[in-house]
């Protein structure tokens, strides 16, 4: 009997010990599958983003002002991020290009997304849309306080990180100017 108390006793302590160790995770459960859903997110992005062909250094460099730049652009702010696309002109004839019948500025669309999902942003531009390749304008957002211009910089380099590892080049754009290394 009494060999049969210490052998309970000694299983319940075994399992009290054992206890707060099955219970340990580095991370909560819900963030593991929110990086990986991250992950697969990238390399969705990653894959589909490489069908669209490199950057042509020659055509972007040549731009010199943001309203001239029909590659998709991203303008950062504090919470969010702006995507500019420029959808290709449907009709491929000169006639009427540019007037009051095919104005540009009917084909510019602006999204703002959050932050982690820029990659899969990105993913669902059409093809059409990157004249240059897989390069993208950034810049800051205009009207932020001063205050605010740390953040814009950390989220800035945040999205600059997301591009490369998805492939696509960032060049960075400040007061409708490059700025970046071209």
């Amino acid at each position: 009997m009494l060999a049969l108390v210490r052998a309970a006793s000694s299983l319940i302590l075994l399992s009290l010990l054992a206890l707060p160790l099955a219970g340990c995770r580095s991370t909560p459960p819900s963030a593991a599958v929110d990086q990986q859903q991250q992950t697969a997110q990238l390399d969705a992005a990653r894959r589909d983003l490489g069908k669209i062909p490199p950057p042509s250094k020659n055509l972007y460099m040549a731009v010199t002002d943001m309203n001239a730049w029909e590659n998709p652009s991203l303008t950062v702010q504090e919470n969010m991020i702006s995507l500019h696309v420029l959808m290709p002109d449907a009709n491929t004839s000169d006639l009427g290009k540019g007037t009051m019948l095919r104005p540009e500025a009917a084909r510019k669309q602006i999204l703002n997304i959050d932050p982690k999902n820029l990659a899969e942003a990105l993913n669902a531009v059409p093809k059409e849309a990157w004249p240059y390749g897989r390069v993208v304008a950034i810049e800051e957002a205009h009207d932020a306080p001063a205050v605010a211009r740390a953040q814009l910089r950390r989220n800035i380099e945040k999205a600059i990180d997301t591009l490369q590892s998805v492939g696509v080049v960032a060049d960075e754009w400040s007061d409708n100017r490059p700025v970046g290394v071209r």
